[in-house]
C-alpha cells in the first residue's frame, strides 16, 4: 500500500493552539497508508492580487508543498463563527492565480475544534462553502466538530481524553480510506 502524504493545515497561529495538538494527535493516530504533514501558517504573507505576476516566495513554497501532496486536511478553530482570517488568507494564496488552484483535484477532510459546546461547526460550514470550485471532492461522513477540546490534552499537548481520541482515531482511519480511492 503507497503511503499518502496529506498536507494538514493548522489554522491557528498561537503556538498551544488546540487545533496544533489536534493536528498533532492526528498525526500520530494515522495508519501507515499517510503521512500528514502538519503546516503551520505564520509565514504566508498576506494575498495581494498585485502581486500575482511575480509571487513571493513563501506563495510559491506553499502552492508546491500543496501540488506535490495527495491531499488536504484543514484543522480549524471558529472564529466569529467563521474561519480564522490567516486560515482564509492561505487558501486565497493556494487557489490563485484563478483557475489554477493548488488544491484543484486534492481530497479535502476538514475537522473544526472549539473548548466551546457547538465544537466550530459555523467554521466547518464555512469551509464546506468556499472550497467547492477550488479543491477536490469532500469527505462527508463522518464529519467532525470537536467540543470541549480544551479539557483534551495535558500540559505537554498530549491528547488524554479517551473520547476525543477514539473520535479521532475513527476520522483517521475513515479519512484514509477516502484518501485511498480517491488516489486510485
Amino acid at each position: 500500500m503507497a503511503t499518502h502524504t496529506i498536507v494538514t493545515i493548522v489554522g491557528s497561529l498561537r503556538k498551544e493552539s488546540f487545533s496544533l495538538k489536534i493536528a498533532n494527535a492526528l498525526a500520530k493516530l494515522a495508519p501507515a497508508s499517510l503521512k500528514l504533514d502538519v503546516t503551520t501558517l505564520e509565514s504566508i504573507s498576506f494575498f495581494n492580487q498585485d502581486l500575482e505576476a511575480n509571487p513571493p516566495a513563501d506563495w510559491l513554497a506553499f502552492r508546491e508543498k500543496l501540488q506535490k501532496s495527495n491531499g488536504v486536511l484543514f484543522i480549524t478553530p471558529e472564529y466569529n463563527r467563521s474561519i480564522p482570517g490567516v486560515l482564509k488568507n492561505a487558501i486565497d494564496v493556494a487557489s490563485r492565480p484563478y483557475g489554477k488552484s493548488s488544491f484543484l483535484g486534492k481530497p479535502v477532510g476538514i475537522v473544526s475544534n472549539s473548548p466551546g459546546a457547538l465544537g466550530g461547526v459555523s467554521a466547518a460550514k464555512h469551509l464546506q462553502n468556499i472550497l467547492p470550485g477550488i479543491a477536490g471532492p469532500i469527505l462527508g461522513q463522518p464529519e467532525i466538530y470537536l467540543n470541549g477540546v480544551g479539557e483534551a490534552f495535558d500540559d505537554k499537548g498530549q491528547l488524554t481524553k479517551e473520547a476525543v481520541q477514539k473520535v479521532l482515531q475513527q476520522y483517521v482511519d475513515a479519512f484514509a480510506a477516502f484518501i485511498e480511492k480517491q488516489n486510485k
